[in-house]
């Protein structure tokens, strides 16, 4: 045990350490001014605050300052750095109620909190002025300096199709550095990350332990956020799992999978924590579930060698003014937009089924003549992606090299995950010693051999070849591995951590590399582009029908989270999984209605659908109805790819339907709803514009045809009459001008 005095002389040292790397800082923090607490919020969904992110010290230089106008987020520097206030300036809402350290280390066995101050003794609330009486912990990690530079991405994107959004977000990156008292940990250096953005109540965090030592050490565990969190409910009695959790703030993290398509069940690091040294809190037995710890669980012992730097996942923290679905949705699909503009792109593409080069050159003519932009050879294709042989390369780059010619992008499936490779390459149950456990029975390693080299090649093929999609089935989906021999990772404790580096490095690269990429499970953050909507395979067995109505249910469900152009979903214009004539479009020149419609429904909700068939017209008179559809959608598309209003979910029954808005645009809305019956419907329907950004009076245009202005209403809403024809739909364009 260190004696009090020692621990005093040290933590003078440290502060002297820490004073000398504050005055030596190359630029001053601007003064941080009270007046900023009562700056006027408007609504950032609808209008950009003027407010850029930006750091700040207070005047007594204790305290530094993250804010940007919608969020404020202080930390007292002295004796250690200390989160003393986060808050939601659109509401007011103080998120903290107690201080924790800033993230937790696990090293060589040993857990050590990394900042911090102790001595707060009730939990509830926190007053400012007791944290002078605060003290730092005896082997906690020792603030010694930051530093503050412009936020960098985290994917150096290379853009080749449309998008919605056209760069980064700016933003300012404050960085706290710290180190071990104790001489065991000597050369052990962990930073502290904060990244804050213009125009939105975001915090992105990570942590990074460096290690200078002359040694390797064992990181067993980073929790890079620990949050005592101001609890929403009053429960006398109830266990952590029946009671709801932290709401104001919405937490994601880059370490996600689970092939669910949406990221709270993908979710691996959120952990709600009781507290029972919050010992007025209203739960008898201090059970509240009130602390956030991010961490992943299933990862408990890296090797960091020396000179070597291991980075946590990023914790992307929102700030949430409200519980209503729409707006809640809206604001992380503006996250993604911030911090992942890659996600809004948006290309026109093709699913081809081939059997031969003859079919690809063909599908490729189509796509030009009809206005699509790329083509994937979908699974069931002749394309082998792993075959990297001279003669393989060189077929594959003839065909993409004629659909660059065509002006078409082009790319190809390829399946990891659900499939048996043999037993010295598929992961080991820890369970039995033995192949098999993994998330789809049997699957390989990617630390395997065979995995890693699975990695090169797919690299090597698309960069060989010139691809410009990958539709990557069966990713990585968090599956365990008690090997000791495969070379990617050293055994059970790190196979997780290091096979997740593996997949998201292979997204990054390709993102980087201007490949768009497909991919069924929750990479967002590290590069990919699209993910499934939501649906039931089998279903597309089902009547032409039941289909539109099915696929209509699943646009409006899968667009709440998700921005329109993040989500992908599936036409079968020939048999898939079964069905008779009644499931496929095929001849495609006797079902155009449907054809129609169904293209409609999806490119008229900004969502791109895999067309999956030979061909994607049969006939003139189909080749027009393809082309004239595209047209129509790329003459919306910016407002085709705007976050959706949700107006009514399809029943069979009556009008379905939903609202795209956007008040940077010149139309602001995009109306667009659907009649299943076989009776013309009449209806007058109340439209929100309150997100569409309009004032006062809209002008409302019917298939550009028959032109009316409407008065908004007090609450920015209209009462619209519509007619949709049976069995069909209508549209809307809404303009704040004529």
């Amino acid at each position: 045990m260190v004696s009090i005095e020692t621990m005093n002389y040290l933590y003078s040292f440290f502060l002297l350490l820490t004073c000398f790397h504050l005055s030596a800082q190359t630029t001053p923090l601007p003064l941080w001014e009270d007046r900023f607490d009562h700056v006027p919020v408007s609504d950032w969904l609808v209008r950009a605050p003027k407010q850029q992110a930006g750091v700040y010290a207070t005047a007594d230089r204790k305290e530094i300052v993250l804010y940007n106008g919608l969020l404020k987020r202080s930390f007292r520097i002295t004796p250690n750095v200390a989160c003393i206030d986060y808050r939601n300036l659109s509401n007011g809402q103080q998120l903290l109620r107690a201080i924790q350290p800033e993230a937790y280390v696990h090293i060589n066995g040993k857990s050590f909190a990394v900042g911090g101050l102790k001595g707060q003794r009730e939990k509830a609330y926190l007053v400012k002025a007791w944290v002078d009486s605060f003290q730092v912990g005896q082997e906690d990690f020792l603030f010694t300096g930051y530093d503050i530079k412009d936020a960098a991405p985290f994917v150096q994107w290379n853009k080749k199709t449309w998008a919605s959004t056209e760069r980064f977000t700016p933003g300012k990156e404050l960085i706290f550095h710290y180190v071990s008292p104790l001489s065991s940990l000597k050369g052990v250096e962990v930073d502290v990350h904060y990244q804050l953005y213009d125009g939105i109540p975001l915090i992105i965090k990570w942590v990074s332990v460096k290690n200078h030592s002359v040694r390797s050490i064992v990181v067993n565990r980073i929790v890079n956020e620990s949050l005592a969190l101001v609890e929403e409910e009053s429960a006398v009695v109830g266990s952590p799992d029946q009671m709801k959790k932290q709401h104001g703030l919405y937490v994601e993290t880059n370490y996600a999978f689970n092939n669910a398509m949406r990221y709270d069940i993908s979710d691996q690091t959120s952990h709600w924590k009781t507290d029972s040294s919050y010992t007025s809190q209203v739960n008898y037995n201090y059970q509240t579930p009130c602390i956030l710890e991010i961490y992943p669980e299933k990862v408990t012992a890296v090797a960091l060698p020396s000179g070597q730097e291991m980075r946590s996942q990023r914790t992307h923290e929102l700030l949430m003014d409200s519980y209503d679905r729409e707006r809640r949705g809206m604001m992380i699909q503006k996250m993604y937009a911030t911090v992942a503009p890659w996600t809004s792109q948006n290309p026109i593409f093709m699913h081809l089924i081939s059997r031969n080069d003859d079919q690809v050159r063909t599908a490729v003519d189509q796509c030009a003549a009809t206005g699509y932009e790329a083509l994937i050879l979908s699974f069931g294709s002749h394309c082998t992606m792993e075959d990297t042989s001279a003669a393989n390369i060189a077929r594959w780059k003839s065909l993409a090299d004629y659909a660059h010619s065509k002006g078409i992008l082009m790319g190809s499936y390829s399946l990891f995950s659900s499939r048996r490779i043999d037993d010295e390459t598929d992961v080991i149950d820890p369970k039995t010693g033995k192949p098999g456990g993994a998330f789809f029975g049997n699957a390989p390693c990617m630390g395997s051999t065979w995995g890693l080299a699975y990695l090169e090649k797919l690299k090597y093929f698309m960069k060989s070849t010139g691809f410009d999609l990958f539709e990557n089935d069966g990713p990585y989906p968090g599956d365990v591995c008690a090997s000791t021999v495969h070379p990617g990772h050293a055994g059970l404790e790190d196979s997780q951590w290091r096979q997740m580096e593996l997949q998201k490095g292979l997204y990054r690269w390709c993102n980087e590399n201007g490949i768009y990429v497909n991919a069924p499970d929750w990479y967002f953050l590290d590069g990919t582009h699209k993910i499934a909507i939501g649906y039931r395979e089998v279903n597309f067995s089902l009547s032409r029908e039941q289909q539109k109505i099915l696929n209509r249910q699943n646009i409006f469900d899968g667009t709440f989270e998700k921005s329109p152009s993040m989500g992908w979903g599936f036409v079968p214009l020939t048999r898939y999984q079964g069905g008779g004539p009644e499931a496929v479009l095929e001849p495609l020149k006797d079902h155009l209605e449907d054809y129609e419609q169904l293209m409609v429904q999806y490119y008229g909700a900004g969502v791109q659908a895999c067309y999956r068939g030979p061909r994607l017209f049969d006939t003139d008179s189909t080749r027009r109805l393809v082309t004239n559809t595209i047209s129509w959608y790329k003459r919306y598309r910016s407002i085709l790819n705007a976050p959706l209003v949700h107006l009514r979910r399809a029943d069979g029954r009556d009008w379905d339907g939903w609202m795209h808005v956007n008040p940077n645009l010149r139309e602001r809305a995009f109306l667009l709803v659907f009649n299943p019956t076989d009776q013309p419907i009449q209806r007058t329907i109340r439209l929100p514009l309150y997100y569409a950004g309009i004032e006062d009076q809209v002008y409302v245009k019917v298939k550009d045809r028959q032109e009316l202005m409407v008065r908004l209403e007090d609450d920015k809403s209209i009462e619209l009459p519509i007619q949709i024809p049976p069995r069909g739909y209508n549209w809307y364009v809404l303009r704040q001008d004529k």
